[in-house]
C-alpha cells in the first residue's frame, strides 16, 4: 500500500470515530461527567470498538515513537551550549504546511533557557524604511543558543510579493542579496543555518483550512492570506520555483518535507536537524537515515518541478 493511500485511510477512519462520538452524545444526556466514556462505548458495536482502538494505537505509537529522537535533540542542545555553537532554523511553506506543530514538537522536552521561537507580525512603519532581513537578525541566537523561525525572511520571496506586500524592486532587490547575506551569517565557523520548506498538496491544504473554519479551537488560525491561499497557488509555485533555484546554494541549501502527513513530517525534520552537527552521545542504535520521500533536497525537487511543468505545462508542488 502507497504512503499517501495509508494517509488517506487513517484520515478517513478518525473522521468517522469523530462523527460516530457526536451522533452517541446527541442521544445521551451526560450528567455524569465521569461516566461519560463508559456511555460511549456501550452504544459501539464490536466494529465501532476496533476502529476506536486501532486510531489510538495509532496516535500512542506516534507519539512514543518520537520521543528516541525528542532525546536526541536534548542532546544536541548540550552539546551548542558546550560548545558555544549556534543554529538558526528557518520554517518557510505554505500557509497550513504543518510549521508550527512541527517545532512544539521539536522543542517539546528542550531547556527553554537556551532556545528560542520567533513568530514576527508584519513590520511596523519604521522597520519598513530599514532593510529587510535586519528585524530578523536582531533574533539570531547568541552562544549556545537554538532560534526556531517560525516563517522567515523568505517571506519576501513567498507570500509578500504574491500578495503584493512587497514591490517588484524589493523581491528582486531581496533575490539578488540573500545569499551573501546568509553566507555572511556563517562565516563565523560557529553557526549553523537550516532551511526548512514544508510542502503540503493543495487537497491536503484545503482540508486543514476545512477544519480551521469548523473547530472553535481553531479557528483563530485561519487569516485572510489562509483565505486567498487556494486561489493563488499556482502563483506561489511559480515563487517557490524561483526561491529554490536562486538561493538553494552549497553553504545554505534548503530541505523540503513533504508533510501531508504530519508525523512523518516531524520525525524526518527532528532527523534533518540531528544530522546537522556532530554531538557527544549520539545514539548507535537510533535509525538517522532520512526518509526520501519525505525529505528531499532543495536541487532534487526543482528536478521534480521541472519535469510537472513540461507534462503539464504547470508545477504541481
Amino acid at each position: 500500500m502507497k504512503n499517501t493511500d495509508k494517509i488517506e485511510i487513517e484520515k478517513a477512519e478518525s473522521y468517522q470515530i469523530k462523527d460516530m462520538v457526536e451522533k452517541i452524545e446527541e442521544k445521551l444526556n451526560f450528567k455524569e461527567h465521569d461516566r461519560m466514556t463508559e456511555k460511549i462505548q456501550d452504544f459501539l458495536n464490536k466494529e465501532e470498538k476496533e476502529k476506536v482502538l486501532e486510531a489510538a494505537l495509532i496516535k500512542h505509537h506516534d507519539k512514543y515513537e518520537l520521543h528516541p529522537y525528542q532525546a536526541e535533540l536534548i542532546k544536541l542542545q548540550h552539546h551548542l551550549e558546550n560548545t558555544g555553537r549556534k543554529m538558526i532554523i528557518l520554517f518557510d511553506g505554505r500557509d497550513a504546511s504543518g510549521k508550527g506543530g512541527t517545532i512544539r514538537r521539536i522543542v517539546r522536552y528542550m531547556n527553554p533557557k537556551h532556545y528560542r521561537v520567533i513568530v514576527l507580525g508584519k513590520p511596523n512603519s519604521h522597520q519598513k524604511t530599514e532593510l529587510h532581513i535586519k528585524r530578523y537578525i536582531e533574533h539570531f541566537p547568541h552562544a549556545g543558543e537554538i532560534v526556531l523561525f517560525d516563517r522567515s525572511w523568505y517571506n519576501r520571496a513567498m507570500i509578500e510579493p504574491v500578495m503584493g506586500f512587497c514591490t517588484q524592486k524589493e523581491y528582486k532587490r531581496f533575490m539578488k542579496k540573500v545569499t551573501s547575506y546568509e553566507k555572511n551569517f556563517i562565516t563565523d565557523g560557529k553557526t549553523t543555518l537550516l532551511k526548512l520548506y514544508f510542502s503540503v498538496s493543495k487537497e491536503e491544504q484545503q482540508r486543514r483550512f476545512e477544519r480551521r473554519k469548523n473547530d472553535p479551537l481553531r479557528q483563530w488560525k485561519l487569516s485572510e492570506v489562509d483565505l486567498q491561499a487556494q486561489g493563488l497557488w499556482d502563483e506561489v509555485t511559480k515563487k517557490k520555483f524561483k526561491l529554490l533555484q536562486k538561493t538553494h546554494t552549497k553553504t545554505a541549501p534548503w530541505y523540503i518535507i513533504r508533510s501531508d502527513d504530519k508525523h512523518l513530517a516531524r520525525k524526518e525534520t527532528m532527523k534533518v536537524i540531528l544530522n546537522a552537527s556532530r554531538y557527544r552521545g549520539r545514539s548507535r542504535t537510533l535509525d538517522f537515515l532520512m526518509d526520501t520521500d519525505i525529505v528531499i533536497t532543495g536541487d532534487k525537487e526543482l528536478k521534480i518541478m521541472v519535469k510537472q511543468l513540461k507534462k503539464h505545462g504547470k508545477s504541481l508542488a
